[in-house]
């Protein structure tokens, strides 16, 4: 026989629970602890191992790109709409990351890719690089490296501090020579892109002295191998990182947008100084990179940029991996 003391029926239930809601309401009017609002965001930066180095992704901030139909081409406005609308995009602005790759390998310390500096020629929002560097614990004297994709505005900005220091003063720098000899003189930039000229000359011409040169399929540093991917600029570049047995691809700009320049890779992006070439290059290395499995880690990608890309199609598909917040 059950004791009639724990049998609940339907209305008591509904009653319970009536009551449980008006007590929560009522607690709630009256909260004994509230919480501000702190107004303020988690540090820009991610760590995890790979291999037998450490991978620290920081940034510079997000760079908004304006209406994505006036910065890609080769698309109508509808198909445009739908693989935004597809991806849960917004169709009046194209946000970009901007990942900043530091590599340590024990021996070595090496920055891909330095930023916007203090130029706000796309708005407030970027500039955040050596802050992003501090936050992460790393002290930018011991970078014994810095090695540049190519030598647009957003990708060679933070090598020198706005007194004319050097952010980075015990390091190298690497890039390629036909995007040095390119965009440091003004007859190859011309004027509607005066301010990447000045960007390029503030932060290079300095440096001229601690400047190495890499060439097309070169290990120039231990485990870090330079690929040729013109296009975008007349010496743009991707990377392939090799340590303990596994392998990374540094893709700079190859593709600057997750969806609108994989999902059709011929698709053409304003700021190439080549966009056909640029598309082939995309093609080419993307393939290579799908076939493999080899994960990249794309500068303006969502952050912190890390996935894999799989034939997908027509074109590509970007897979982005987990966080792995544990070492």
């Amino acid at each position: 026989m059950l004791d009639s003391r724990i049998v609940l029926n339907r209305r008591h239930l509904m009653l319970g629970g009536a009551l449980s809601v008006g007590a929560l309401a009522t607690a709630s009017a009256g909260a004994f602890a509230k919480g501000p609002l702190l107004g303020t965001p988690a540090p820009y930066y991610y760590r995890f191992k790979f291999g037998d180095a450490e991978i620290t992704v920081v940034s510079d901030g997000t760079l908004p790109l304006g209406d994505p139909h006036s910065n890609f081409a080769g698309l109508t406005n509808q198909e445009m709409d739908r693989q935004l609308t597809d991806n849960f995009l917004p169709l009046t602005n194209a946000v970009l990351e901007q990942n900043i790759l530091i590599l340590n390998t024990g021996d070595r310390l090496v920055v891909f890719d330095t930023g916007m500096g203090s130029s706000k020629l796309f708005g407030p929002t970027t500039g955040k690089l050596m802050n992003s560097i501090k936050q992460a614990g790393i002290d930018p004297k011991d970078v014994d490296a810095v090695v540049m994709s190519h030598a647009h505005i957003d990708h060679c900005g933070g090598c020198m501090a706005d007194d004319g220091s050097r952010n980075f003063p015990n390091a190298q720098y690497y890039i390629s020579q036909a995007d040095y000899d390119y965009w440091t003189d003004e007859k190859t930039v011309g004027p509607n892109l005066k301010a990447f000229l000045d960007q390029a000359r503030r932060n290079l011409v300095p440096n001229r002295d601690r400047m190495v040169f890499f060439r097309d399929g070169e290990e120039f540093l231990p485990g870090i191998q330079a690929i040729a991917a013109p296009g975008h600029t007349i010496g743009h570049t991707v990377f392939t990182i090799t340590t303990g047995g596994k392998s990374l691809a540094y893709i700079g700009d190859l593709a600057h947008h997750p969806v609108l320049l994989l999902e059709r890779p011929l698709t053409e992006f304003l700021y190439d100084t080549d966009p056909k070439q640029s598309a082939q290059s995309r093609v080419r290395i993307l393939s290579m990179l799908a076939a493999n499995r080899t994960p990249v880690l794309a500068y303006h990608f969502a952050w912190p940029g890390i996935g894999h890309v799989a034939a997908y199609g027509d074109g590509f598909k970007y897979f982005p991996s987990p966080m792995a917040m544990e070492m």
